[in-house]
């Protein structure tokens, strides 16, 4: 796949779930075909609802940065370094 999207941005409360909040115009558009079943759109964003037990293995709460891509043809979300800093 040529068009690969990768983005870091943080976690934060939405609606009272953890969610990564992904402008459209910022690369969300273009990952939003990858996040069908796990993401929505929301007016101008890509809204991906993290769950608890995905939350508790990446170890991640509101605030943390995250690295989304598109690699392999599928959404990928992992916990960033910047994090532990």
């Amino acid at each position: 796949m040529d068009d690969i999207v990768s983005l870091e941005g943080p976690l934060e409360m939405f609606n009272g779930q953890l969610a990564l909040r992904i402008p459209l115009n910022a690369g969300g558009d273009r990952l939003a075909p990858f996040a069908r079943g796990i993401g929505t759109v929301d007016g101008e964003f890509l809204t991906v609802v993290i769950l608890p037990w995905l939350a508790e293995k990446l170890r991640v709460k509101d605030g943390s940065l995250v690295f989304v891509d598109n690699k392999g043809g599928k959404f990928n979300i992992t916990r960033s370094a910047a994090n532990d800093a």
